[in-house]
């Protein structure tokens, strides 16, 4: 056994600890626990000031290579890294632009979907294949997403080898650009399935899929939303290059859905990044704002928003940012409930509280600002923003951004059919060029029968 081998624990305590591959493969704990390094590679303050300048790529394959011991060299995370950002459109991958003084937008727009799940996406599904080239088998990959999850999945994994792809949907609840970039797949291992209610609907399937574990092990299922530790891996990379970037500490604004971006800021933190403060950004559904402020973890009903892929109201990396806070002092219970029952305790709030700050915002302040700023910071950077950049804006121009540099991450910019961008009053954003044959294609999407009153079928629309 080599020493410097990386290895995983659940956050609930009873699963053997496991090696990158495993973790990669598995994606959710066998005890329904998400999984974290036994122990967080570090970076002194000099290596991370010497990223500054560096190809994105070489940054990435540092930090991946370090999760990675064991299981793939660094040459083969160089590879897989190389091989998942070149097609990207901006050889930055993750470039900073300033649209007003000390604040900033982390493009994270540059990858085959438009969406910042490309940037873990394209590395994981590359590492998938790798990693069952080296074990033999097949994969199913399962997948619930608000959106843009499910439509970076299978442009990461639509055609590989071994590997088959089961994308779920709420019916009705992501846009019409997303729903076309999954649905639209000519893949025969890629199965798009539509479902009557929202994402934590999808989210509990998923979950239920993997608590059936003779038939998780029979098919080799997996996970590829951020409940998957690599994909937290790879997402903690950007803080990391806009942080050396920029050339101090910063705040980073994340809009929030399922905690994952977030908790990747919180992972490098743990790395030994300098973060001013990470600040939650929510709609309507702000169960996480209640969950930090207050303690409070009542899970209402669901607000379709014109951020969809913020439409969560339970967050899973939830439970990774509660392990840490309490110190990894105990596994966390089982049940469901149990992680935000264990963060009514002050002691975790006020650990958590210490690295994060949360804020909802809701869709009438973002149409107030729609008229009164955002055409200001059009003006100013020539750029539209989304919905979801629009919360974690509206954010950052509440708080007041009184003191250092501010960062609003990630903005997805891709256009919505439910709703034009932010931009300047009236207008609409222009339709990227790899989007425009999008509108053609041929659908195929399966409603249950369960849900319809009728067979499985395939739906246009």
């Amino acid at each position: 056994m080599k020493t410097n081998d990386q290895y995983f624990v659940s956050t609930r305590g009873r699963a053997p600890r496991a090696g990158f591959a495993e973790v990669l493969l598995a994606g959710l704990a066998p005890d329904g626990g998400l999984y974290l390094p036994e122990a967080w590679p570090q970076f002194s303050p000099a290596q991370i000031a010497a990223f500054a300048g560096r190809p994105y790529g070489e940054v990435a394959r540092d930090i991946l290579a370090r999760f990675a011991a064991g299981a793939f060299t660094p040459d083969e995370v160089a590879a897989d890294v190389a091989a998942a950002y070149a097609g990207f459109d901006d050889p930055a991958i993750a470039p900073l632009v300033e649209i007003g003084p000390d604040l900033y937008l982390l493009e994270l727009f540059h990858g085959p979907t438009l969406a910042f799940k490309d940037i873990a996406l394209q590395v994981l599904g590359r590492m998938f294949a790798r990693a069952l080239a080296k074990r033999g088998g097949k994969a199913t990959v399962v997948a619930a997403t608000s959106g843009d999850t499910g439509s970076a999945a299978i442009a990461a994994l639509g055609g590989l080898p071994n590997i088959e792809v089961f994308v779920l949907h709420p019916k009705g609840r992501v846009s019409e650009v997303q729903r076309l970039q999954m649905t639209t797949s000519a893949h025969a291992n890629v199965h798009n399935i539509a479902l009557e209610g929202s994402f934590d609907d999808a989210q509990a399937i998923v979950k239920a899929l993997f608590a059936e574990t003779d038939f998780a092990r029979a098919v080799n299922l997996t996970a590829v939303n951020s409940i998957n530790f690599a994909r937290i891996a790879a997402q903690a990379v950007y803080y990391f290059t806009a942080t050396a970037q920029l050339g101090q500490a910063a705040t980073f604004v994340v809009p929030t859905g399922n905690f994952g971006d977030v908790f990747a800021g919180e992972a490098a933190m743990r790395m030994g990044l300098s973060v001013e403060k990470l600040v939650v950004a929510t709609n309507a559904n702000d169960i996480m704002v209640r969950a930090l402020t207050t303690g409070s973890n009542e899970v209402g009903d669901l607000q379709p928003s014109l951020s969809p892929s913020m439409d969560i109201q339970v967050a899973s990396n939830f439970e990774r940012a509660l392990f840490e806070a309490s110190g990894r002092k105990g596994p966390l219970d089982r049940s469901a409930d149990a992680p935000f029952r264990a963060h009514r305790e002050d002691r975790d709030r006020s650990g958590l509280r210490a690295a994060l700050r949360a804020l909802r915002c809701r869709q009438r302040q973002r149409r107030r600002n729609a008229g009164r700023r955002w055409g200001t910071i059009f003006d100013a950077s020539g750029r539209f923003v989304d919905p979801h950049t629009a919360v974690a804006l509206t954010a950052a121009l509440r708080l007041g951004r009184t003191a250092g540099r501010w960062l609003c991450s990630p903005p997805p910019t891709r256009p919505s059919s439910r709703t034009p961008s932010p931009g300047p009053p009236g207008a609409a954003p222009p339709v990227p060029e790899r989007l425009k044959g999008l509108f053609s294609g041929v659908e195929r999407v399966t409603v249950p029968a369960q849900q319809q009153g009728l067979g499985p079928r395939s739906y246009r629309g």
